[in-house]
């Protein structure tokens, strides 16, 4: 007999058939429902030993794959042998927020990365503050795609949605710039604040309203954007897909629907499913938002 917690329990069988070799690095770990098929618990209980094992480093979450096992060293990203290099830091703190989040971004982690001290790396960057600030400005060096649409709702459009890429392939870069009030001294981020004004001069729109529409597409995108960056990290804190997390939830969402204190929200699909989508809602909103600049422009003229 023994008081060992259950979700500590799990954890440890699945541990061992990591040390056997029987899950090898990247193989899928049972997920939250296999888990309480194969051992009986609830899906708490579930979450609870995919999150231990995620905070000794065992596993970690894929998007789109689910908790894989982790790679043994895997915290080196970068090849030995090289000149460290102030590009060559910036570049691999990028891939590692991106795979990591900003949050677990430190400059000692990131000796790590290199095999070399933390004073190492402050010759090259003199802080995480200014390292942030170089990640977000290498980012937005890159330029929006193809050829510059003609209209100027065409061109804002093409814009917010190079916007929306960037934060999609860096969930971090949204966080990092979210301060509107306090703006990032960032020579590439400004090219992309003039590409705005530029599709929006000579509409006969005041400057505070240029500016104002400019900011408020840049919120609106890193809105929503965050959404990934909140998605990745509850996938590594909980081990659990967003199908894995709404079906734990489902009772609990039935009791609050069939107590009938929300009548249009509980029968507004019926029988179907409603499945979230960020890049369906970033492209609503946008449209949406676009439709109230166009009835501005239009009073104006």
């Amino acid at each position: 007999m023994t008081d060992e917690a259950p979700y500590l329990r799990i954890a440890g069988d699945i541990r061992r058939r990591i040390d056997s070799g029987d899950l090898a690095p990247g193989d899928p770990v049972p997920s939250t429902r296999r888990i309480t098929r194969e051992w009986g618990v609830a899906m708490a209980t579930a979450t609870k030993a995919l999150a231990a094992l995620n905070q000794e480093g065992l596993v970690r979450a894929v998007p789109g794959v689910g908790t894989v096992v982790a790679e043994p060293g895997r915290e080196r990203r970068v090849a030995p042998g090289r000149g460290l290099t102030r590009e060559r830091v910036i570049r691999t703190a990028i891939a590692f927020a991106d795979e990591e989040g900003l949050a677990a971004l430190s400059m000692r982690r990131l000796a790590a990365e290199f095999g070399t001290s933390t004073m190492a790396l402050y010759r090259h960057v003199p802080s995480k503050g200014e390292l942030v600030r170089l990640m977000s400005e290498a980012v937005f060096s890159e330029e929006p795609p193809g050829r510059r649409p003609r209209g100027w709702r065409d061109r804002l459009a093409r814009e917010a949605r190079w916007l929306w890429c960037l934060y999609e392939r860096h969930p971090w870069l949204g966080r990092a710039m979210a301060g509107l009030t306090r703006p990032m001294a960032s020579p590439h981020a400004m090219r992309y604040t003039e590409r705005v004004l530029s599709a929006l001069n000579g509409l006969g729109l005041t400057p505070y309203q240029m500016i104002h529409v400019h900011l408020a597409v840049l919120g609106y995108a890193q809105g929503v954007a965050l959404a990934i960056e909140l998605e990745s990290r509850a996938r590594q804190d909980t081990g659990m897909t967003p199908e894995e997390w709404m079906a734990s939830n489902e009772p609990r969402m039935d009791a609050i629907q069939t107590a009938g204190a929300y009548p249009v929200l509980s029968t507004l699909f019926g029988d179907e499913e409603f499945d979230l989508e960020l890049g369906t809602l970033f492209e609503f909103g946008l449209e949406r938002f676009l439709d109230g600049v166009e009835a501005l422009v239009e009073k104006r003229a």
